[in-house]
């Protein structure tokens, strides 16, 4: 068993391009989270928190609304105390999205709830399978300033079904992920605490200056490829203060896939990674992958 607390500057993976830029430190801040013009309630589009209703719809209706205001000072989507059955939903810019502390978002089981998207470019095919994948539970592409927060609520992945048919090779598509931010700017994701993610929990990809600070990480030591917090192809990138247990490695810096992301050539830099408690096994606390 691998627990180590880790207080990591790695140097080495704080890529500077000349002499006049800055240390990392210096340009990615964690902010307040920032207060929002407008806010509302899922409840008010008809979600309900039984834990059994589908509120997949509830959830997108809710975000297309408030992205009325993304140009008017933003808004906030808070979720309540409660269970809050969901399939995959897409975020907006300048937008915050909020759990209580007793707010549990729980991921559908119901593969119909879940767009299959394109593999990434820099990946050539899914991890899984060839083809497509799953989008994530949580996913935004194209953005500016996202604020993922909460009271320390939670996002329960509901993996196991999943894990099950990746043992069996009954995958038409690779699994989702729990939170994938792409093409992005500004990205703060904080004080939540992610279960059971079906496969990797937070993906940042193609984008620059993200916090991820005060996460806790559940997953069976045993569950395949549940990588904690994977900063892809990103620059300006702070991880801090979370806690994760892993079936794969807690940490994994990557910049794609073998010769794909190569071709791509966008690599990861100016990242820090510090105060973090891991366990894994079998895998990397923090793993350099190409």
């Amino acid at each position: 068993m691998l627990l180590l607390p880790l207080l990591v500057a790695f140097p080495g993976l704080n890529v500077v391009e000349s002499r006049k830029t800055l240390a990392v430190e210096h340009y990615v801040e964690y902010c307040a989270v920032s207060c929002r013009a407008y806010s509302a309630s899922v409840t008010e589009f008809g979600a309900v928190g039984d834990g059994q209703t589908s509120n997949t719809r509830d959830f997108q209706t809710a975000v297309d609304h408030l992205s009325q205001y993304s140009s008017n000072g933003g808004s906030q989507l808070y979720v309540p105390p409660g269970r809050w059955l969901t399939g995959s939903f897409n975020l907006t810019s300048h937008f915050t999205l909020f759990l209580h502390k007793d707010a549990v978002i729980l991921a559908s089981q119901d593969e119909s709830e879940w767009p299959v998207i394109e593999p990434l470019p820099s990946y050539g095919r899914g991890r899984d399978t060839q083809g497509g994948r799953y989008s994530s539970l949580i996913f935004g592409t194209n953005l500016t300033d996202i604020v993922i927060t909460g009271d320390n609520g939670t996002l329960d992945g509901q993996g196991e079904v999943w894990w099950q048919k990746f043992h069996k090779g009954e995958l038409s598509y690779t699994r989702p992920y729990l939170i994938e931010i792409m093409h992005s700017d500004d990205i703060q994701i904080s004080n939540l605490t992610l279960v059971n993610s079906p496969s990797w929990n937070v993906h940042p990809v193609y984008s620059s200056n993200i916090v991820v600070r005060g996460i806790t990480i559940l997953a069976p030591v045993n569950s395949p490829n549940t990588d904690g917090i994977n900063p892809d192809s990103c620059t300006n990138t702070r991880i801090e203060d979370c806690y994760i247990v892993s079936g794969d490695d807690c940490v994994a810096v990557k910049s794609g896939w073998d010769e794909y992301g190569i071709a791509y050539g966008m690599p990861t830099k100016q990242l820090v990674v510090k105060r973090l408690t891991c366990i894994s096994p079998t895998s990397a606390v923090i793993a350099l992958e190409d």
